[in-house]
């Protein structure tokens, strides 16, 4: 059976935006998979982010290069 990679981003930090939305208690679990689901999601719009960046001519991702990606994402 293979085994699962941890995810990139900490829990704490990811266990707290569960609490912020309201939850009292976060299962280890839970944490994790919304560190999956967020990083997954982060990866996605990193890569339209480069795409833009290079339309552009640039190697370097700007902030509205993320803001763009992420409109863009949400319309598709």
């Amino acid at each position: 059976m293979a085994q699962e990679v941890p995810p990139v981003l900490p829990l704490a930090p990811v266990e707290r935006i569960i609490r912020k939305a309201g939850a009292e208690r976060v299962s280890e679990g839970a944490g994790m998979e919304l560190a999956r689901v967020l990083e997954d999601y982060g990866i996605d719009v990193s890569r339209e982010a480069m795409t833009l960046a290079k339309h552009a001519h640039r190697t370097t991702v700007k902030d509205e290069d993320i803001r763009l990606a992420v409109a863009r994402l949400k319309k598709g």
